[in-house]
C-alpha cells in the first residue's frame, strides 16, 4: 500500500490530522494521549535500596536518583517511547526531610535537601523548578504522592486556607496529578470529597486521585484499585474493578478507575494506568531476588512492551467514567492461586503458602455478554474483558491465569456483538480466534492492522475472514501482528489495533 492510502484510512478514523500527505503510515496518532496515566517511583525507590527498610526506600526519593547518570539513577530517562503520554509521579517523601520527621508529611513543600536545585526558593517556585525539569526530560508533567493530612509542622487549623494555598502552588507550577494516599484523613470520604471540590475550583487542571474507600466513587475524578502482590495481581485487580462497577453510585458519576500496573486489563475495561514496573531488571543491588517483581509467573519487568502498547492505545481511546455505559459482570468466578516460594512478594508469606483469589470470568462495558468457548480438551479459560469507548472504539483483552506455579495464557474463541466496526478495534492477549458479529452484513473493503508498540501498519484484508455479518480474526494473526514490533527478550503478550475501511 502506498502512503496516500494509509493516510486516507487514518484520516477517515480521525486518528490524526489530514493536513499533510507526508504523515507516516501509522494507525496510532502522533499526539500524546490525554489519558490520566502515570509512572510511579515507589518500586524504584525500593529497588535501588534493595528494599532494606521503609526509611531507606523513602530516602531514595531525591534529585540525583531521578536525574543523575549513575548505575541506579536516571529514573527520568525511562519509558522513552511513551513518557510524553505519562505523568512522572514522585512517591512517598518528596516533601519530607531525610531525617524521617513525620511532622512534615503533607507539607507539599519540596524538600531542598532531597532536591538541591530548589534551595532558597518559595514553595510554588520549588514546584515549578521540579515540574519544568520533569517536562524537559520528556514527560507529560509532574505528579505527586500526597499524604492525606495537613502536616503537623504547618497545620493552621483552617483546612480551607491550608489546602487552597497548596492548590494554588500546584496551579502556578503546572503540577498535573495528585495521588492522595494514606494519612490521618485517608478514610474520610467527607475530607476526600472536600479536597476534590476545592481542587476543581482552585487548580482545575490538576487531576486528583483517591483510594482506600469505595464510598468516594462517583465523587472522585480518579479512583485507584490500590496495592496488590504482582505474583497474583490479575484476579485481584479484575475483582476490584468488578466490585467498583457493581456498586455504581446514583446519578452521574465522574470517577475513572486507575487499575495501577495492569495495562491490558486497563485497555479491556476502560481504566487508566498507574505504571509501577520499571526498567531496572534482574536481582536487587544486594544480589537478592526482587520480591516485588519476581522472575516467576509473568516476570513483569520483562514486559515493558505491554505498557507501551496500552499507553499508546489511549491515544486512540481514552479511559472513561464508571457509569458511562451498560456494564456486564459475569456471575461465574474463575479461581486463581499461587504456591509461594521465597522472595515472591512484599507481604509476609512463607514458602508453601497458597495465595489465592477469584474474579469474574468476564467484564464488559457497553457490549453485553460475549460468547466464550474453548477448544475440545481445554479446561482453563482466560479472563475476557471488553469495552466500547465513548468515541466508538472497542478494546477486547484475553488475560491469562495464575495457577499453581505458572502463569498460563489459554486460547479461547471469543464472539463479541456490536453495531459496526467503523472505529478502531484494539486486541490484547492470545486468542484462538476473535469474532465480531455486526447488526448487518459487513461491508468492509480493506483492513489494516498494527502492533501498538510499532509505527507501521500492514494490510491484513486477505488474512481476515468475513462471513456475512461476522468478522473473524484468527489468533495466529493476532500473535503475528501484535508482536511484530516486540523488543527482543520482552515477554509481553500481543497488542494491536485494527482499522476497517468501508
Amino acid at each position: 500500500m502506498n502512503k496516500k492510502i494509509y493516510t486516507a484510512i487514518a484520516c477517515s478514523f480521525f486518528l490524526f490530522g489530514c493536513s499533510s500527505s507526508k504523515k507516516i503510515a501509522s494507525l496510532i496518532p502522533e499526539k500524546p494521549s490525554q489519558a490520566p496515566d502515570y509512572f510511579c517511583t515507589w518500586n524504584l525507590q525500593g529497588y535501588v535500596t534493595s528494599f532494606s527498610s521503609t526509611e531507606s526506600q523513602r530516602n531514595a526519593m531525591n534529585e540525583k536518583n531521578i536525574f543523575g547518570k549513575g548505575q541506579y539513577e536516571h529514573w527520568a530517562a525511562m519509558f522513552k517511547k511513551v513518557n510524553r503520554d505519562l505523568y512522572f509521579l514522585l512517591d512517598d517523601s518528596w516533601d519530607a526531610p531525610l531525617d524521617g520527621d513525620k511532622s512534615y508529611f503533607g507539607s507539599l513543600i519540596v524538600d531542598s535537601a532531597r532536591f538541591p536545585s530548589v534551595a532558597g526558593r518559595k514553595p510554588a517556585q520549588r514546584l515549578k523548578i521540579l515540574s519544568d525539569k520533569i517536562k524537559n526530560a520528556g514527560w507529560r508533567g509532574l505528579g505527586l504522592w500526597i499524604c492525606a493530612q495537613e502536616a503537623p509542622k504547618y497545620k493552621t487549623g483552617d483546612s480551607v486556607e491550608y489546602w487552597t494555598e497548596r492548590l494554588q502552588w500546584m496551579d502556578t507550577a503546572g503540577v498535573g496529578y495528585w495521588k492522595v494516599d494514606w494519612g490521618e484523613k485517608d478514610r474520610s470520604p467527607e475530607w476526600r470529597g472536600f479536597l476534590t471540590d476545592l481542587g476543581k475550583q482552585v487548580a482545575p487542571r490538576l487531576k486528583i486521585e483517591h483510594a482506600l474507600i469505595p464510598s468516594v466513587l462517583g465523587k472522585a475524578e480518579l479512583y485507584r484499585t490500590y496495592d496488590v502482590e504482582n505474583i497474583i495481581a490479575v484476579p485481584h485487580t479484575i475483582a476490584r474493578i468488578g466490585s467498583a462497577l457493581s456498586h455504581l453510585p446514583p446519578g452521574k458519576a465522574t470517577s475513572i478507575i486507575n487499575c495501577e500496573d495492569e495495562p491490558y486489563i486497563a485497555a479491556g475495561t476502560g481504566c487508566a494506568i498507574g505504571v509501577m514496573r520499571h526498567e531496572f531488571s534482574g536481582k536487587l543491588p544486594n544480589g537478592v531476588q526482587d520480591m516485588v517483581f519476581p522472575p516467576s509467573g509473568r516476570d513483569l519487568k520483562n514486559r515493558i512492551d505491554e505498557v507501551v502498547r496500552a499507553v499508546r492505545w489511549h491515544r486512540i481511546a481514552v479511559p472513561f467514567e464508571i457509569n458511562r455505559n451498560e456494564v456486564f459482570i459475569d456471575t461465574m468466578q474463575l479461581h486463581d492461586y499461587w504456591v509461594m516460594e521465597k522472595n515472591e512478594t512484599w507481604m509476609d508469606r512463607k514458602a508453601g503458602d497458597i495465595n489465592s483469589m477469584s474474579a469474574p470470568a468476564i467484564i464488559t462495558r457497553g457490549l453485553g455478554k460475549p460468547v466464550v468457548t474453548l477448544k475440545d480438551g481445554d479446561t482453563v479459560q482466560p479472563y475476557i474483558l471488553a469495552s466500547k469507548y465513548p468515541n466508538g472504539a472497542i478494546a477486547v483483552a484475553a488475560i491469562g491465569r495464575t495457577i499453581k506455579r505458572e502463569y498460563i495464557t489459554p486460547r479461547a474463541n471469543v464472539m463479541l456483538k456490536t453495531d459496526s466496526l467503523n472505529k478502531p478495534l484494539g486486541v490484547f492477549g492470545h486468542f484462538n480466534e476473535l469474532s465480531i458479529q455486526l447488526k448487518t452484513p459487513a461491508t468492509i473493503k480493506r483492513i489494516f492492522a498494527q502492533d501498538l508498540a510499532g509505527d507501521r501498519a500492514v494490510d491484513v484484508t486477505q488474512k481476515i475472514i468475513i462471513k456475512g455479518d461476522t468478522v473473524v480474526i484468527p489468533g495466529a494473526l493476532i500473535d503475528e501482528i501484535g508482536l511484530m514490533s516486540a523488543t527482543k527478550g520482552d515477554k509481553s503478550e500481543p497488542g494491536l489495533v485494527l482499522v476497517f475501511q468501508h
